[in-house]
């Protein structure tokens, strides 16, 4: 279980698996970054199956009805910097489909909220940066 906090933001795996996560693994005020949406956005593009697709759809409504969205501005650029080096420091990948966490972790960090996510080893490195809280499913 996920230590608890008041206000989090929850990367793209946690709203993914939303309805399988418990609640109480998850910050009482719950944010995304802008990332997400994008993320979200995408993905009833991503398959031909009609009914994939309405459940995608439907999904990306909710989130974008139901939670706060950080905006990808200024600070959280400033912020991808240090994501970017701290993560380059541990000779390990920053860029291609990646900088998506990363630019969801920089969005986290300009906030100071933890980031809870169902895929902590995408966030190896950035302990010095930002608290990485991990989600089970049941």
């Amino acid at each position: 279980m996920a230590e608890h906090h008041e206000r989090g933001l929850v990367d793209t795996s946690v709203v993914i698996d939303l309805g399988r996560v418990d609640p109480a693994d998850l910050p009482s005020e719950i944010a995304v970054s802008a990332v997400t949406l994008a993320e979200l956005a995408a993905g009833p593009h991503a398959t031909a199956d009609p009914d994939q697709r309405a459940r995608r759809q439907d999904r990306l409504q909710r989130v974008e009805a139901t939670f706060e969205s950080l905006p990808v501005d200024g600070t959280v650029a400033r912020a991808y910097g240090r994501v970017y080096a701290a993560v380059a420091a541990e000779g390990r990948k920053a860029r291609g489909r990646r900088a998506f966490d990363l630019l969801i972790a920089a969005t986290a960090v300009a906030a100071g909220l933890p980031l809870y996510t169902r895929n902590p080893d995408d966030f190896q490195g950035l302990e010095s940066l930002i608290e990485v809280a991990t989600v089970t499913t049941r």
